[in-house]
């Protein structure tokens, strides 16, 4: 089948394939197989004809809800980072308390990433992103169930715990969005895709501090939001699509589990998001408990930093798409030391003043690592693709394949760093009152993802491949695209 065969198809109506034709359409072979939903059997964006008549509309629909849903799954998962502002001593909660119980919801968020990313390719990216938004009504009503004075710590961890299924939504929509894209937008696609998740943070931060201004109660916050989750879940049903090219492949996920590119670079997304969703959970508390700022007073300041890394996320896709991602990620770790340096200066002389404004650049510079970090993905799996041989659509589809895979389990580790993170703060609360223990350690876990993103990917060019001039990729991927 040609280009010119597929540019010109529309989007599968409900139990067709692209052309039209029955449940396979032609892109499919038109084997005629029933299916429910909204189905493209073609799907080959790296085909610029295909892609300029008919991918990037496509895409970019999907795109939009597919951030929608997203952005209101990291709100649901970062609920109880507002929550514990909430609640007051008639609560009876420590601050050791309070960390262990977002702590606890990070390692959910980052668990079920697994599962979410094998999702899409058993049910589609459509009908997974219906079901992965409807599940989030569970946690938001459970929590407007029991959220008062008088309840059990046991009970607000259990209720906890139900919320970690938003952070699964990141790992499914970036394995979705993945394969609509060619590799040459990925760096934006990718970035626009994660912070317009990402900034459901500060979003639901904002919506708390206007919550908490006007005197309402926690309740009030989760009445807001129960509405949206059903929102997101209609929308995902009228205007996604499901690829078919992605499948039943859940056999991807073994094969990047294997290949030691998707643990390296989990390790360094351990400290890009992982510092992003870790000091998001942790930045009111530690106001609240290293300054004594109030509620109101921490509600104030904390929305700051993820709205700006949130935002600042496309800007890192973009620049790792020019310039490079290994390039870009190295010189976020060493800015990213700098400013944990400075906090720790902050802490010991207990400056609000320079501990906030280095706390909302650690904000941005995480920001901008996570863009980066992921669009080295998949052109490090390109690259392997063409050192394997793999020509045009062929090393395209290893690439995807893999990528696309490897993104679940990265985004799965790296959310253990925010578990990393939120404990860290416990135990240095516990052992110093203040955060400064735990800053030193975040000190030296930049300086070794540092030291690995040299090492693995600007020492040396990841791959070299013959020249192919017919071929519809670069046929060689130094660093420098990685």
């Amino acid at each position: 089948m040609t280009a010119a065969d597929t540019a010109g198809t529309a989007p599968a109506p409900r139990g067709k394939g692209p052309g039209g034709e029955g449940p396979g359409g032609r892109g499919s072979g038109g084997k005629g197989r029933a299916r429910r939903g909204r189905w493209i059997g073609h799907w080959d964006p790296e085909d610029e004809v295909f892609w300029e008549r008919t991918g990037r509309r496509i895409a970019h629909r999907n795109l939009l809800f597919s951030v929608l849903s997203e952005h209101i799954g990291f709100s649901v998962w970062t609920l109880w980072s507002v929550l514990v502002l909430f609640m007051g001593p008639e609560y009876g909660l420590t601050p050791a308390d309070k960390f262990l119980l977002t702590s606890m919801v990070t390692l959910v968020g980052a668990a079920v990433r697994v599962p979410y990313t094998f999702a899409v390719a058993v049910f589609g990216g459509r009908n997974w992103t219906i079901v992965s938004a409807s599940l989030l009504l569970i946690p938001t009503v459970a929590a407007f169930v029991v959220m008062e004075p008088g309840t059990s710590f046991t009970t607000f961890l259990l209720v906890g715990l139900l919320t970690g299924v938003g952070g699964g939504n990141f790992a499914s929509s970036m394995t979705n969005i993945n394969a609509f894209f060619p590799l040459r937008e990925k760096g934006w696609a990718l970035g626009l895709n994660a912070g317009g998740g990402n900034i459901g943070v500060p979003v639901i931060q904002l919506v708390a501090l206007a919550v908490i201004g006007a005197g309402g109660g926690p309740r009030v916050l989760l009445g807001i939001y129960i509405p949206l989750v059903v929102l997101a879940a209609v929308l995902a049903a009228l205007f996604m699509d499901n690829l078919e090219n992605v499948r039943n492949d859940t056999g991807a996920v073994g094969d990047a589990a294997k290949d030691r590119h998707t643990w390296i670079m989990a390790l360094l997304y351990i400290g890009t998001f992982g510092s992003f969703i870790g000091y998001s959970f942790a930045f009111g508390q530690v106001l609240q408990n290293e300054f004594g700022r109030t509620p109101l007073q921490a509600a104030y300041v904390t929305f700051v930093g993820p709205l700006l890394g949130s935002l600042i996320r496309p800007v890192g896709g973009r620049l790792a798409d020019r310039y490079g991602g290994a390039r870009i990620t190295l010189y976020t770790f060493v800015a990213m030391g700098a400013a944990t340096a400075v906090l720790v200066v902050a802490s010991v002389q207990r400056s609000l003043a320079l501990f906030t404004a280095a706390f909302v650049a650690l904000f941005v510079l995480s920001g901008l690592g996570n863009g980066s970090t992921y669009k080295m993905i998949p052109g490090i799996f390109q690259a392997k693709a063409l050192a394997r041989g793999l020509r045009g659509e062929a090393a395209a589809a290893y690439g995807r394949r893999l990528s696309g895979a490897s993104m679940g389990l990265i985004g799965a580790v790296g959310a253990l760093g925010g578990v990393g993170i939120n404990l860290a703060f416990r135990q240095s609360f516990l052992s110093y009152g203040s955060g400064t223990g735990a800053f030193v350690a975040f000190l030296a876990f930049y300086a070794v993802a540092f030291a690995v993103t040299w090492a693995v990917y600007l020492r040396r060019p990841l791959a070299q491949a013959p020249a192919d001039p017919t071929a519809g990729a670069k046929p060689q991927l130094s660093h420098a695209e990685v």
